[in-house]
């Protein structure tokens, strides 16, 4: 079982990230292992994209998610359709200068693949916290 949260504060209001995060063509500035995101319509519930992500090692790892959750603002969350079952779900609350982002990652891998959900869980929290950093840095600039 993968599950973990990680939190930031963004000196940004909760609109302009959420409005970052969500853009399917901003994903590469902050998620720089994001080769292409693209998404079948307008971004809310049920809205599919096709993500390509680089793995360590350089190989290129195709995905679909789809969107569970789209409250402007406040909450956005993908649920993989197709690939790795590490779905995602993010929250964002206004605070004094800026927005607290809580960041959680969860999935059950099958078969043989929870052997390695241990070190998966490792790996996926020092990517996403390095992303993190990236997308405060990003927006602070």
């Amino acid at each position: 079982m993968i599950d973990f949260t990680l939190e930031t504060h963004v000196d940004r209001p909760a609109d302009e990230v959420f409005d970052y995060i969500t853009d399917p063509a901003q994903l590469p500035n902050w998620q720089t292992n994001t080769v292409s995101s693209v998404p079948d319509g307008p971004m809310g519930v049920g809205t599919r994209l096709r993500e390509v992500h680089r793995a360590p090692g350089g190989k290129e790892i195709a995905s679909v998610v789809e969107v569970s959750d789209y409250v402007p603002g406040r909450e956005f969350g993908l649920r993989v359709v197709e690939g790795t079952p590490v779905h995602l779900h993010i929250t964002l609350d206004p605070v004094e200068n800026g927005t607290r982002m809580r960041f959680r990652a969860y999935g059950r891998l099958t078969g043989v693949a929870r052997l390695f959900s241990p070190l998966l869980t490792r790996v996926l929290r020092r990517q996403f916290a390095s992303q993190l950093t990236t997308l405060r840095i990003t927006l602070a600039a």
